[in-house]
């Protein structure tokens, strides 16, 4: 079970290397009780790659007896939490689907929860955060979403340009979420997103999940552990001035792939920008510093120390998350 003093964890994004050689053991270093959602796919796979990718996971979870798997809303966030890691996974493009949104269903019946249409660049859905330019969502992109809204997966607005993120609020007709992204007011990086965006996802009832990411908090020394966290709490203030408590969660998207994700910049620096290549290997923030067990501040501390509450800070790390949710899976 969590520790008393520490909150409920809903972790909406987080990363096992995309590959047949990934232990989903590692995902063990979460506290029992919180509830993962871990990617299975994005721009560079096939439906049949990342379905692959998916039933192993499943697979795997179940034979290590530490995870149980999220079929409906009270396996991921029961009432007395379980001395078991919820799972659930999510895709972070629409390249998997293959085009056909009948795979919508397909995803979800094996636990994809969450899917947002673009990853970085434009596809046949919409618009990417690095694009040079941005037509929002296409009309594909718009049948998308609502068969997101059909189906009960959550509509994502991470990795997103700002028009088709504009667009996915627009269109859907249940909380939409940024699932991991932290905001251009406080690092002005082109996968934070504006006020603008962050607006009206609050406008659709969703959630905006603050990261860990070094690149996109302005701190990505290998030596600026504790200012990550640091930073993290400044977005979250931020976030909370801006929109209500009621509308920010935390969602680091922790990379245990960053050393493979890290090459792969290095030997494709073409598919990135500048604003990914710059800094040097990215840095993340792992699960330990989430909530004080390791040698650096957690964010759970640090917010208290900022004044908020046990009740705020319970509803931060996933009460908003757990909220939201029940209102849109099926």
């Amino acid at each position: 079970m969590p520790e008393k003093s520490a909150p409920r964890l809903w972790e909406q994004h987080c990363c096992l290397p995309l590959l047949p050689s990934a232990d989903i053991t590692e995902l063990a270093r979460y506290p029992l009780g919180s509830y993962l959602s871990v990617n299975v796919g994005y721009s560079l796979h096939s439906t049949a790659d990342s379905l692959a990718l998916l039933r192993r996971f499943r697979r795997e979870a179940l034979a290590d007896g530490r995870f149980h798997l999220v079929e409906s809303f009270g396996d991921a966030w029961p009432a007395t939490p379980r001395d078991t890691l919820a799972l659930a996974f999510d895709l972070e493009d629409s390249a998997p689907l293959g085009g056909d949104l009948d795979n919508v269903k397909v995803f979800y019946d094996l636990g994809v929860r969450s899917l947002l249409p673009a990853y970085n660049f434009a596809n046949t859905a919409g618009g990417g955060c690095l694009d040079a330019s941005d037509t929002g969502l296409t009309a594909y992109g718009r049948d998308l979403i609502r068969t997101l809204n059909e189906v009960g997966m959550f509509a994502d607005g991470s990795h997103c340009a700002a028009r088709t993120g504009l667009d996915i609020a627009a269109v859907t007709t249940a909380p939409m979420i940024y699932s991991h992204s932290n905001f251009a007011g406080v690092w002005a990086h082109p996968r934070n997103i504006t006020d603008d965006q962050a607006r009206a996802c609050a406008a659709t009832g969703g959630v905006i999940g603050i990261n860990g990411v070094g690149i996109f908090l302005g701190h990505n020394g290998p030596d600026e552990r504790a200012a990550r966290v640091a930073a993290m709490a400044d977005h979250i203030v931020y976030g909370v001035e801006l929109l209500g408590i009621d509308h920010i969660g935390i969602s680091s998207d922790f990379s245990f792939d960053g050393d493979q994700f890290n090459q792969e910049i290095a030997d494709n620096p073409e598919s990135f920008s500048a604003e990914f290549t710059r800094w040097g290997p990215i840095q993340w923030t792992p699960p330990e510093d989430l909530l004080g067990r390791s040698e650096v501040p957690g964010l759970d501390e640090i917010l208290a120390g900022r004044g908020f509450s046990e009740t705020e800070r319970a509803a931060l790390f996933g009460g908003n998350f757990a909220r939201v949710a029940a209102r849109v899976w099926r």
